[in-house]
């Protein structure tokens, strides 16, 4: 019985080593389980900078100047400055330019505070920021899965004439048409930011005017800085409320991206309208020089463009501003 147990153990041992030696002979290594992969994140589209810059005059600016005004469903800060006197003229709405705030030091600012000390009362608008313009949020692409171990050389398929890295394009090439024709995002219309952008100033502007009839002002007029002056001109084109009388631009410029140019839509207008602009820069001469060609070809216009100059002190070019449009809306009889 001993001798038995001696000869057999031996051979029971080398029964259950072979087949593990020769699965480490052969290379053959089980496959890691496929992993799912990873799950797509969108990223968050960022906070409004006009926003932030509301918030910030919100702190700088008197409590009694700051109005929240309500276009559609969006509630924006507006600054309001009634006139110094019981008899006011009328009320200037502000429509500030691009990056610039309601209460922008150059333009907006001296001007909405300038103004109530000669009869008129003041309301600068805060604008939004254009979609046109807005970053994309954009999709993380996925992980790449997990490479799974080689198979045996000895099975692998013979080698054809085809260069290593064409495989690799013609199927970077296939899943970018597949994820492009898989996605369910709709193709925005050409023009979709450019309306949208403009529905939204065009409340704003809105709210602004019903906010100048609440305080019964006699007369209303638009003044836009800048891109301002675009979207001005764009709302009295389009909307033509009877509630504006005049219209103001100041260094007037079409934002990038717009279905309509500021010298197409100046030849639309039907009321009264001043075009302050500085000639310092040839091409800021060639577009005032469009739109008063523009005028011209129009019978019993009312655009009247003023050339400014630039002065070297700031303070001594925004009185030279405020003088020559306060000349314009209230002219006396030495003007």
């Amino acid at each position: 019985m001993f001798l038995l147990y001696r000869t057999t153990l031996p051979a029971l041992c080398l029964s259950l080593i072979l087949p593990c030696t020769a699965q480490a002979l052969a290379g053959e290594t089980p496959e890691a389980p496929e992993q799912a992969p990873a799950k797509q994140v969108q990223r968050q589209a960022l906070a409004e900078r006009s926003l932030e810059d509301a918030q910030a005059l919100e702190r700088q600016v008197p409590k009694d100047e700051q109005q929240t005004l309500q276009a559609g469903s969006e509630a924006f800060l507006a600054l309001w400055k009634p006139a110094n006197t019981p008899n006011p003229e009328g009320a200037l709405i502000i429509v500030p330019g691009a990056g610039e705030t309601a209460d922008w030091p150059k333009g907006v600012g001296p001007l909405r505070r300038k103004f109530p000390d000669v009869q008129w009362s003041t309301l600068s608008l805060s604008l939004p920021d254009l979609q046109a313009d807005a970053p994309i949020a954009r999709t993380p692409a996925p992980a790449p899965a997990p490479a799974k171990a080689p198979a045996d050389d000895s099975k692998a398929a013979p080698a054809k004439d085809t260069p290593a890295d064409a495989n690799a394009n013609i199927a970077q090439a296939t899943a970018a048409e597949t994820e492009n024709t898989d996605s369910n995002e709709p193709t925005p219309e050409p023009g979709a930011d450019d309306k949208a952008d403009a529905e939204r100033i065009f409340a704003r502007i809105e709210a602004g005017i019903a906010y100048a009839q609440q305080q019964n002002a006699r007369s209303i007029v638009l003044l836009g800085h800048g891109s301002g002056a675009y979207w001005a001109a764009r709302f009295l084109s389009e909307r033509q409320p009877a509630q504006v009388q005049k219209l103001v631009m100041v260094s007037g410029q079409t934002p990038a991206r717009v279905d309509s140019t500021l010298e197409s839509l100046t030849p639309t207008l039907k009321l009264p309208t001043a075009d302050f602009y500085y000639a310092t820069l040839p091409q800021v001469r060639r577009a005032a020089e469009q739109r008063l060609q523009a005028s011209k070809r129009l019978k019993d216009s009312s655009y009247r463009q003023v050339a400014l100059n630039a002065l070297p002190n700031q303070a001594a070019e925004q009185e030279q501003l405020f003088r020559r449009i306060r000349g314009w809306l209230s002219p006396t009889p030495s003007n």
